[in-house]
Formats: C-alpha cells, structure tokens, sequence
C-alpha cells in the first residue's frame, strides 16, 4: 500500500504517548495514524483534513469520549469511530452504541486487538470481495455437479435458494465480474429448470407421489395443521413476493418472531387468476371450472386483470372440504391500498377472536406491472438489485410490517406465502394469435397459438396440464426462461417496452419456487 493510497486514522487519547507501540504496529500495516492526546484537538483537525476512522478514548479530561463523539458526528456524520475505554458499564456501553459508534473495545488493549478492529472497519468490502469470489466458485462447481446428475424438485429448491443468496451477497459487496458470472450461471440454470419442469409437470398434476408442494397444496399442508391444532392464523398472500425479496425482508421479521421458511412449488401458469386461485381453493385450474361452473371463467383478455373476486368463498370450501371446523368465521381482507392496509393494522387487536383471518397485499404486483410503464421507476430499480432495495424500503414502511410488529404481540401464528414470483424479460419472441387471445406477455390461452417451441411450452391439450379448454382448438403457451411474447405487427415497439420489464406466467426459477413462511412470535 503506497502512501497515497494508506487510510488515514485519528487517535483520541489523554496517554497517547503510551501508545506509540501500537501506532507503530498500525503504520508497519498501511495506516497512517495521527495521535492527539484531547478531544478539542481531534475536532479540531477534523475540520482540517478528512479521516477514514476514528480512535476515541471515553476517558479524557476536559472534553470527554462522548462529549467528543458527539461533536465529531455533526462535523462528519459517517466517519467511523471506536470507542476504547477502562469502563466495562454496560449503561456507558449502550448510550455509546446509541450515539451510532462502529466498535467498542475494553483497556487494556494490544496491538494485534487495535489492528483487527481497524482492518473489519476499513477493509471489510474488499475482504468481503475476496472472499466472495473464492466462496462462489466452491458454490458454483456445486450447483454444477448438481446438474449433471438427476436433479429433484428437492435440488432445485437447493439451487434457487443459492443463487437467490449470491444475487443478495453481490448486491452487498458491488462486485460486477462476480455479478455476472452468478447471472450467466443462473441463465444456464433456467434453461434445465424449464426442461425439468416441462417433463415432470403432468405427472405432479396426476399424482401425489414424489411431487413438490404446489400451490394447491399450501392451505392443507401449512394452514390447515394449525387449525387443527386451535391456533389462531392469519394466512398472509403477498402477489408476486420472490424468494430473494423475502429473504432480505427476513432479517426485520426474524426481530419479532421465531421464523421458519418452507417452499412450494407455482402451478401453471404462473399467474394471479391461476396460481392465486389454486392456493385458496386447493384445486387446479380445471377442477375449479368444473367445481365452480358459475364462477370461473378466463376472461379472454381480461385474464391477466381478474380481481380473484370469489377466494373467501374458495378458502372456506377448502377448510370444510379438509374436514375442519372453525370456531367462528373466518374473514378476508384484500389490501389494495395504504388506508386499507392501515385499518387493518389498527384492527389487529379487535381480531383476536377470528380463527383465521386470511389478507391479499397486492403491491409488489402493481409496482411489477406499473414499472414496465414507468420511467420513473426504471430509473430507481433498473435491475434486480435495485428492485430487492425498493422492495426493501417499501416494507420497512408499509402496513404490512406494522400487522406483523402488532400480530408478534398476540398468540396468533402467521403463515405468508406468495402466488408466483416475476423473471426481468430479456429476450422477445413471436408469437402469433386473434384478437381473442389474452394478453400477458408471459402465458396466453386462445385458439391455434403459434410460437417458436425453443422459446415457450406450447399446450394443445390443457387438461393432463391441469387447465381448463374453452373448446376446439384451445391451447396454451407459456414462456420459458426469459423469453415474453410479442406479436409480429409492431415487433420493434415492444420489444423495446418491454425488454428488461419484471414478468410472470412463465417457468422459471424465480417465478416457480417460492417461500412459505411461519412465524411464531418470541
């Protein structure tokens, strides 16, 4: 390390002098230590010249440890500071630690101790680089030898979950060579993921042995246990909810509650109007036609836009039909927006009595859809990463985190899942079609679809599939990896809108393995 490019250290303390030992063990190390033996004179010199961390010693006469910390945080609010003092009070720890101070060390302390403290400081990201790019290549030789063998549903989940941690860990760190060995590795994944499920999809339909949870199996396998057992739950269904966004929503909840996260698998399409319906009803798509002739209908081109008006009524069939009696009613409640979501929040406490209380947030599906036509908001989350951060700070603020800070004080269990997740669209294809097919971008249904069978899975007999036909010449097709359809009038257009836009429908990876979370509270 040059001298132009040694971090620069300030030390604060009244026997400074009986410290050279440990300036010396610091500078032999690439830092550059300036010692001062007063907190005037180490404000002093930070109005002078800029330090990458501080060394505060809480005992000094005159202007004291936390007097001088407090001073040095308005003169430069982000430089980091470690406080060193003989007083091992915890009350003296905590007003310290509350006056936003990065370390804490007890005297005596050695050279090696002061070193280390300093080096997790100013050298954790490029530790943290390092490190990442040596773990990542254990973690990727593992996934590759995961796909030369027989891959389960059980590895898959394996497989998404690392990548969803790596997408997470390079967000941390910044590091764009890595990033984009975690994206070709995850694009390599996609495309055995779709063979994967293409192949196996029919026989989950057909039968029960050696499936995933689907989405028809939510209710019977994480609520309905809870029932039995007389515990209150309330069934939170977050639309369009990815694993890596719960993961780093996790950390906050964890605070409040024990958290135990499970996975199941979308039906297909990976859509509101289906996967949605699924988990509240326990069916299939082509079951709930057949069970609800009056109220299923596709809708055409209104599919992609159906308000999922009848899930109460599903979600009480199904408990009835799994054989359990409430006591009490059960209610429903679809958050749509912030005055809905906070008068539930506010009712918390008057539902004490209510044995399952089940709640639609449909937020992060709006803000999915509104991007692809906001520049706005392209320009705040032009990527995933930037997308987990908006999802993040939505959370941190939103009415649902409240219900969940209010729900950790009661004896409620909370069971929060998600219908489908979403892929960021890269690649357009041609799809041909009339002006009766629906129009998501990634999964119509109509009559005599045409497409490009590398880009999409096309499904001329919907029902082994577990979908319904609307007649003569019906099918399906759904996208895979990335891929999201585009009619060839307008071709260009479109795909320009749409490239790089948050999708679902399709098969992938982040919008068919999703979390299913219990909370209890601590």
């Amino acid at each position: 390390m040059t001298d132009q490019t040694k971090r620069k250290i300030l030390w604060a303390d009244d026997e400074i002098d009986l410290l050279r030992s440990h300036q010396m063990y610091l500078n032999e190390r690439g830092y550059d230590v300036t010692p001062v033996s007063n907190g005037e004179d180490a404000l002093a010199l930070l109005q002078q010249e800029h330090f990458d961390l501080v060394l505060l010693d809480e005992m000094m006469p005159g202007l004291d440890g936390l007097s001088t910390l407090e001073q040095l945080k308005v003169r430069d609010p982000n430089v980091p500071v470690i406080m060193i003092t003989k007083n091992e009070e915890e009350h003296l720890m905590n007003e310290a630690i509350g006056r936003r101070i990065d370390d804490y060390l007890t005297k005596p302390v050695n050279p090696s101790q002061i070193f280390m403290a300093c080096k997790k400081i100013l050298d954790a990201r490029q530790i943290r680089q390092s490190q990442a790019g040596q773990a990542y290549v254990s973690k990727s030789n593992q996934i590759r030898a995961w796909l030369t063998d027989d891959m389960t549903w059980r590895t898959w989940i394996d497989v998404h979950r690392l990548l969803a941690e790596w997408d997470i860990e390079i967000s941390r760190i910044g590091d764009n060579s890595l990033r984009q060995m975690v994206e070709d590795q995850r694009r390599e994944c996609n495309q055995e993921f779709c063979r994967f499920v293409e192949n196996n999809y029919r026989t989950w339909v057909a039968s029960e042995d050696d499936s995933p949870p689907l989405s028809v199996d939510v209710v019977p396998e994480r609520v309905a246990p809870l029932l039995e057992q007389g515990k209150q739950v309330f069934f939170i269904v977050i639309d369009c909810l990815r694993l890596d966004h719960w993961m780093i929503l996790e950390p906050m909840v964890s605070e409040f509650f024990n958290v135990r996260r499970d996975y199941h698998y979308s039906i297909l399409p990976t859509a509101t109007p289906y996967s949605r319906n699924a988990i509240f009803s326990g069916l299939f798509p082509l079951e709930i036609s057949r069970k609800y002739k009056d109220l299923w209908s596709q809708g055409g081109k209104d599919d992609e836009h159906s308000l999922n008006r009848h899930e109460h009524r599903f979600l009480d069939d199904q408990i009835a039909d799994l054989g359990i009696k409430l006591n009490g009613e059960s209610r429903y409640v679809k958050v749509i927006d912030t005055a809905e979501g906070q008068s539930l929040a506010r009712r918390a406490d008057n539902l004490a009595n209510v044995p399952l209380v089940a709640v639609v947030y449909n937020f992060l599906d709006m803000l999915v859809h509104g991007r692809s036509h906001s520049d706005l908001l392209k320009e705040i989350a032009p990527d995933e990463s930037g997308f987990r951060s908006l999802v993040l700070s939505w959370f941190e603020h939103s009415s649902l985190f409240e219900l969940l800070k209010r729900l950790a004080r009661t004896d409620a269990t909370v069971v929060i899942t998600t219908d489908h997740g979403a892929v960021r669209g890269g690649r357009a294809t041609r799809v041909h079609g009339d002006r009766e097919t629906s129009t998501s971008l990634r999964y119509k249904h109509g009559r005599n679809l045409r497409v490009d069978g590398k880009d999409a899975l096309l499904i001329d007999a919907p029902e082994p599939w577990g979908l319904p036909s609307s007649g003569l010449g019906s099918n399906y097709i759904i996208a895979k990896e990335d891929f999201y359809f585009v009619y060839p009038t307008n071709f260009n257009e479109y795909q320009r809108q749409y490239k790089d836009s948050f999708q679902h429908g399709g098969i992938s990876l982040e919008e068919v393995i999703l979390p299913v979370v219990t909370l209890e509270a601590k």
